[in-house]
């Protein structure tokens, strides 16, 4: 029976350390959900309310939100329409079957729900899907994707859904950075480092970044995007920075 017990259990881990905020006001949601996910195998913070969950989200990043929409200041935080530097996925336990209007500012694109009373098993279910969306993914074959997006470390091939990109070095070596950064602004200075070893002037970097996105967006929805003033990012475009 303890054998049998010891094989069983690595099939609950399901996380990998990910850093979940949980904003829930209830203490009992918030014991079972943070207890639970911890034993799943991710790593969890509480929040109270929506301003204390903004205040975390500033002082540090996570990897994804459970947001209990019967928070106390649910209401104001949609009418101040708060501003954080960075917007994790969004996994939403309501009693409502309309997500369009719950919590617009506190996540990206990236948004689920779950429909209250809850069943743990399709919290933990939910939660997987987002991460993996939200993430670019290491298949054991050693390709990094990002939704149809699929870089080939083996053969050092990369492919936009049936579509094989001819790549140069240097546009591999940048998608490559962008990919294992998804979601998250990289320098101009940070990508000369990676690409070329040393800072290159900002035409050239631009020039790269024009060359990749041209292959890369040509004929599908655009995945590389431009923070002006800061640099580029690699993500889904409902996923702003």
């Amino acid at each position: 029976m303890h054998g049998s017990s010891a094989r069983a259990k690595p099939a609950h881990a399901r996380g990998a350390g990910q850093h979940l905020l949980l904003v829930v006001h209830e203490p009992g949601v918030a014991e079972l959900l943070s207890t639970t996910l911890e034993l799943a195998g991710y790593r969890t913070a509480l929040s109270g309310t929506g301003g204390e969950a903004l205040e975390r989200l500033a002082e540090q990043r996570f990897d994804l939100m459970v947001v209990d929409t019967a928070l106390p200041d649910m209401a104001s935080l949609a009418r101040e329409r708060p501003v954080v530097a960075h917007r994790p996925p969004v996994l939403v336990l309501t009693e409502y079957d309309s997500l369009g209007d719950l919590v617009p500012e506190l996540g990206p694109g990236e948004r689920d729900y779950v429909t209250k009373p809850f069943r743990v098993a399709e919290v933990l279910a939910r939660v997987q899907v987002l991460l993996r969306d939200a993430h670019p993914e290491h298949p054991r074959d050693g390709a990094l994707s990002y939704r149809d997006l699929v870089l080939d470390d083996t053969l050092c091939k990369a492919r936009r859904g049936t579509r094989t990109l001819d790549l140069t070095p240097a546009e591999y070596r940048l998608l490559r950075h962008l990919l294992v950064n998804a979601h998250r602004v990289l320098s101009k200075e940070q990508i000369g480092q990676h690409v070329w070893g040393d800072h290159r002037g900002d035409n050239s970097i631009e020039q790269l970044v024009s060359r990749l996105r041209r292959k890369i967006d040509r004929d599908a929805p655009g995945l590389i995007h431009t923070r002006r003033g800061f640099g580029y990012w690699l993500g889904h475009a409902d996923a702003e920075h």
